[in-house]
């Protein structure tokens, strides 16, 4: 899996190695959410957030004069977290996942130092590892998400899906700092073993990021 990443790391900046290219990190917040049906009769269910920092390497490649592709290869943590409702004591079930995710978007943006910017594209995910944090309901009225982190779990390690974001970004020379606001949509689940009918997430990120131009654009004589 390293050897993949920094393969597909160095081709992509060897393929944008002659234009405009920065490189940088990204670092935030991100909170997510689950929904789950569990059978076919049941409506869906969500559950309440979790929210962890994310960290992020970031290659941003411009070839036009206001458009362009990220690369990001980032590390998130996504989450569930299920209560008994009123009843007390409160009890607690929580399950974090720990993925390193490749969102690859295109990026548009307005302005000259000051920028604003929309991106929106595809990404690509493998989970690493799932915490089970906490697991206090053993009884409950309605069926709960099963366990991802036990000896006996094999859950889907990989994730896909969308995610788009707005942000403003001032450039200071060769560097960029950037603010952004990220949302994102799974179409895939960790559930393998059909334990319950489906299961979706969605996650919200806020981040700053600092780049720094290795490249700049080639100039015609």
């Amino acid at each position: 899996m390293r050897q993949f990443i920094l393969l597909s790391f160095l081709i992509f900046l060897s393929h944008f190695g002659y234009s405009q290219t920065s490189v940088g990190f990204r670092a935030g917040y991100a909170t997510s959410s689950y929904s789950y049906r569990p059978a076919a009769n049941f409506r869906a269910i969500s559950t309440e957030s979790v929210g962890k920092p994310t960290f992020a390497l970031v290659v941003e490649h411009f070839n036009s004069k206001n458009a362009g592709i990220e690369l990001n290869i980032q590390w998130i943590t996504l989450g569930f977290q299920q209560v008994n409702g009123e009843d007390e004591p409160i009890l607690v079930n929580r399950t974090e996942f720990e993925y390193l995710k490749f969102p690859l978007l295109a990026s548009f943006f307005a302005g000259r130092s000051g920028r604003f910017q929309i991106k929106m594209g595809p990404h690509f995910g493998y989970l690493m590892k799932a915490n089970e944090v906490q697991r206090q309901i053993s009884n409950p009225n309605t069926p709960v998400i099963p366990t991802y982190g036990g000896a006996d779990d094999k859950p889907n390690r990989f994730m896909y899906g969308l995610t788009g974001g707005t942000g403003v970004s001032k450039l200071f020379g060769k560097s960029t700092i950037s603010g952004e606001v990220r949302f994102s949509y799974d179409f895939t689940n960790p559930e393998s073993q059909d334990r319950i009918f489906d299961m979706n997430s969605t996650n919200l990120e806020f981040s700053l990021a600092y780049l720094f131009r290795v490249r700049d654009p080639k100039t015609k004589k």
